[in-house]
């Protein structure tokens, strides 16, 4: 079992940034395929990245603005986001999967968060 917390949520002006922490009990953190989701109101739940020690995936609306890391050490990932646009309003979801390579469909994440709100105002 996983447990995952997020924070570092807000309210930003467009152009601005924020990092996103999601902490992760369990001592297999390292194994696993850790990533964000995103919904904004009125919409689906969609993939936004995610890393494993072979690499990291990105949906195209934010590459080349957003950033994810890990350290392993500490069991937390992050997401630094840049650029930040109005449309990137959503709950963030930090998630842990059990794959072993990065997919996008929801489905496929074992674990998640309570979610963290991004709010960007124009």
């Amino acid at each position: 079992q996983v447990q995952l917390v997020e924070s570092g949520g807000g309210l930003v002006q467009a152009g601005g940034s924020l990092r996103l922490s999601c902490a992760a009990s369990g001592r297999t953190f390292s194994g696993y395929t850790m990533g964000w989701f995103r919904q904004a109101p009125g919409k689906e739940r969609e993939f936004v990245t995610a890393t494993r020690w072979s690499g990291s995936k990105y949906t195209d609306s934010v590459k080349g603005r957003f950033t994810i890391s890990r350290d392993n050490a500490k069991n937390t990932v992050y997401l630094q986001m840049n650029s930040l646009k109005p449309e990137d309003t959503a709950v963030y979801y930090c998630v842990a999967g059990r794959g072993v390579v990065i997919t996008t469909p929801k489905e496929d994440y074992d674990f998640w968060g309570q979610g963290t709100q991004v709010t960007v105002s124009s």
